[in-house]
């Protein structure tokens, strides 16, 4: 065994004489091992760099550690882990200071102290460097990718790009086009800025409740955009939220930032195409929901479908609110309390006395209201003939701004 052992460092010797650096490529694949497999191009000349210091003292020079620099912007590209490269450095040194006593044939202690801070210095200095271009170049790919991500919500949401480039750049992000998708917008009330925590906070909530494939969390034009499968396709818990909307909203209270919050649910579509429209039927709830003063702070697309078809034909809705409400306008006080008793006498189902209890009337006030409403405009808010009429006129008068704004 002992022969063996001396025959082994004899052909070493021998091997480091015929080729005096054949010793750094084992150090070299040995450090990958140790690293888990980690390129031994990462290396690049560092192990020289080592072995010169252990020698001579030598300092490598700063163009030297640029070149390692760029060894760490090539971990990062590669996908490298900075523990790993670092560790690939580390076990590097480790075993070149192993083999250094085959190569050096004899050194009295102070030599040999010398040569350790040598190479300790190479090493810190390597490390440092290597980390340093690790970092900018996962930085410049944070930027690239965060990039890459806007132009793809851009034209996902936008729903006019190439349907097959967008369906391979939606892979990377985890949507499957294919599946049936539906699109939130949660607006602050304040500046998005000042609630961006609270965005943070939004997309781990969402993400720990579904999933991290189909779903997407952004920022566009001041609102949170949320990409999520359906919610009969979602997990719920049965003590939490039944929806998306209410998850958003549930997740966005627990935040002071952007209070308060109003969030608008799209249906949901499949394809490429149907995430636009889910989006676009948010969008539009936000608008209408603005415009009527709704103070629901969920509000889904299949609710405002009525208000929707008032608005398909603008100019005829607006005929049907000068003609049923028009009278209004000779009230002493001007047409809006009377109209905010008609709109509140429908959403109370037409219950004088829930009527009344909302407006913090008396029902006799209430009464005298809707006889009024009946003389100035000749119709009836509670003769059930009439009523769907002056009901539809009601909705239109909100989506249009009536009085505020002139109907033209």
């Amino acid at each position: 065994m002992t022969g063996s052992r001396n025959g082994h460092q004899a052909r070493t010797r021998a091997d480091q004489q015929n080729d005096p650096l054949s010793w750094l490529d084992e150090v070299a694949e040995s450090a990958s091992r140790d690293a888990g497999g980690a390129p031994v191009e990462l290396l690049g000349d560092y192990l020289l760099l080592l072995a010169d210091a252990a020698t001579s003292g030598r300092e490598p020079l700063p163009s030297e550690l640029e070149a390692v620099g760029l060894l760490g912007r090539r971990a990062a590209e590669l996908g490298v882990s900075a523990g790993t490269a670092v560790q690939l450095y580390l076990s590097a040194a480790r075993r070149l200071w192993q083999q250094l006593p085959v190569v050096i044939r004899s050194r009295d202690n102070h030599a040999v102290r010398a040569a350790a801070a040598a190479v300790l210095h190479v090493v810190d200095g390597a490390v440092a460097s290597l980390a340093e271009g690790y970092t900018e170049a996962r930085r410049q790919m944070a930027r690239w990718e965060e990039t890459l991500r806007r132009e793809f919500i851009e034209d996902l949401l936008r729903g006019d790009a190439d349907v097959g480039r967008l369906a391979e750049r939606a892979e990377p992000f985890g949507l499957d086009m294919l599946r049936p998708h539906q699109v939130a917008l949660a607006a602050p009330a304040g500046r998005l800025d000042e609630a961006t925590p609270a965005i943070s906070s939004l997309e781990h909530a969402i993400v720990r409740e579904v999933g991290d494939r189909d779903v997407l969390v952004a920022t566009k034009d001041g609102r949170i955009v949320v990409v999520a499968p359906p919610g009969t396709d979602i997990p719920w818990p049965p003590t939490g939220p039944t929806t998306l909307g209410d998850l958003i909203l549930a997740e966005l209270s627990r935040s002071t930032r952007g209070r308060p919050w109003r969030v608008t649910v799209g249906r949901p579509y499949s394809g490429s195409y149907g995430i636009a429209r889910s989006y676009e039927e948010a969008r539009e709830g936000l608008t209408m929901a603005e415009r009527l003063k709704l103070d629901t702070p969920v509000i889904h697309a299949e609710q405002l479908l009525i208000y929707r078809v008032l608005l398909r034909d603008q100019p005829a809705i607006a005929d049907l609110v000068r003609t049923v409400l028009g009278g209004l306008g000779r009230a002493r006080g001007g047409a809006e309390p009377l109209l905010d008793t008609l709109d509140t006498y429908f959403a109370a189902g037409s219950v004088t006395t829930e009527a009344a209890r909302r407006l913090h009337l008396s029902v006799r006030a209430v009464t005298y209201r809707l006889d009024r409403i009946k003389t100035l405009t000749g119709h009836d808010p509670t003769d059930p003939a009439q009523r769907f009429t002056i009901n539809a006129a009601v909705l239109g008068a909100k989506l249009l701004g009536w009085p505020e704004n002139d109907l033209g």
